[in-house]
């Protein structure tokens, strides 16, 4: 008898890596759309002029403010995967740098990673216990958790971080030691051909040059965990039977608790690994400033919120959306003038997605992104300098307008946010 699996079409099945090491259709699909993109990335930037745009210090920069934001969308697809709206996700990311912040100076950065791990779980076992065993609105508890983690943290500052520690009432005293960090040897060792590389300027090999050198010098291992991260969230939530019960409380829980499930103990361990998700993205937060400060978060929490949606609930989409807010965040603290060039960059994007939509025969949007996209290519080419409001707020729009162009596509869990009751459905 034989053991090899067999798809419909009588082929044998591959598994995830299998699929993406021999070309798997969907595999193939991302692979050829982020070649694509780096291709466009490369010729806008040798068109505007602004090397800011692919350097390697931007793109360094864009991965250390991408990987908090992408903690927190994970911690959310966990949450909503098993039909738990998280929006206590802000609040369980404040809670963990603050458990950062205080383990951090007595233990050092192992201590810091406990702490801000422990804390943001505690925040969602009481959004579970308010949620899953209350049957509490999701949106109410995640709400009032995100006031009340406010209110904690500053009462505990104000108890434990006394002047004589170092500390106040809004910020912790310095972490007892720093995280260690890595550099692949073979790209980042010896002479700096990469670098050399990249300030020749030249079309696509220069960019892939910044690209290198920029996400394999000096990485933290929090961050190298936190990529990693994402494909294992991937491997256990599609393809093990573990993560196939747990997203069937996020479509049908009477189904799968007929089926014995244990659907309540699953939400739980769902909503639990979510607060320990954003309270890692809180304890990064902690590492790039080396202290706790109060509203550290600076409502990454909700930008997560918003990479999950754009992810369409997908680990996937989910690091594409926390790649592209932190790359629009980078670029707007390196280069102001590198912010028009993006207008370039929307108005290419825009034109493709217009001749698309005529392909498609839906003139409408055909028409709204051919003006949008015009619009976006005579601000480029009349503008020098945008006002620093727009410019601080440019990750916001850019999240914005891709939320905007994708949210036709979007399918969230059939349960996600509804309260389930044994027996009563």
């Amino acid at each position: 008898m034989s053991t090899t699996a067999t798809t419909r079409t009588g082929r044998p099945s591959r598994g995830p890596l299998t699929d993406l090491l021999t070309g798997g259709g969907r595999a193939r699909r991302v692979l050829w759309l982020l070649a694509g993109l780096w291709l466009l990335f490369s010729l806008v930037r040798v068109v505007s002029g602004e090397q800011e745009l692919t350097s390697s210090s931007t793109l360094a920069a864009a991965l250390l403010l991408a990987v908090p934001i992408g903690l927190a969308a994970l911690g959310g697809l966990w949450s909503e995967r098993a039909g738990v709206v998280n929006i206590g996700l802000e609040g369980m990311m404040v809670l963990g740098t603050w458990g950062a912040g205080w383990a951090g100076y007595q233990w050092g950065w192992v201590g810091a990673v406990v702490g801000g791990v422990v804390f943001g779980a505690a925040g969602g076992l009481l959004h579970a216990i308010a949620t899953v065993t209350f049957g509490v609105d999701h949106v109410v508890s995640g709400v009032a958790i995100n006031i009340l983690a406010a209110g904690v943290v500053r009462f505990l500052s104000e108890l434990l971080f006394t002047e004589d520690t170092g500390g106040g009432p809004t910020q912790s005293p310095a972490l007892a030691s720093d995280p260690p960090s890595l550099s692949l040897p073979l790209l980042s060792s010896g002479p700096d051909l990469l670098g050399d590389l990249e300030r020749r300027g030249w079309f696509l090999l220069s960019d892939l040059a910044g690209l290198l050198r920029g996400l394999t010098s000096g990485v933290g291992l929090l961050t190298l965990f936190a990529v990693l991260l994402v494909p294992l969230s991937y491997l256990l939530l599609w393809h093990t039977a573990f993560g196939l019960r747990l997203r069937s409380c996020g479509e049908n829980p009477a189904a799968a608790d007929s089926l014995g499930v244990p659907v309540y103990r699953l939400k739980y361990l769902a909503v639990i690994t979510s607060g320990a998700l954003a309270g890692l993205g809180g304890v990064f937060l902690v590492f790039v400033a080396g202290i706790y400060r109060e509203g550290q978060t600076g409502g990454r929490g909700f930008i997560g919120l918003a990479a999950l949606i754009f992810g369409n609930w997908r680990p996937g989409g989910l690091a594409a959306g926390a790649g592209l807010f932190g790359f629009a965040d980078a670029l707007q603290l390196r280069s102001q003038t590198a912010v028009v060039a993006l207008l370039l960059l929307i108005a290419v994007l825009l034109a493709g997605v217009a001749v698309h939509q005529a392909v498609r025969r839906k003139p409408v949007q055909a028409v709204l992104a051919g003006v949008f996209a015009a619009a976006a290519l005579v601000g480029f080419l009349t503008i020098d300098r945008l006002p620093e409001g727009i410019v601080f707020f440019t990750p916001h729009l850019t999240t914005l307008l891709v939320l905007s162009l994708a949210s036709q596509r979007l399918r969230m869990p059939k349960a996600d946010g509804l309260v389930y009751r044994r027996g009563e459905h």
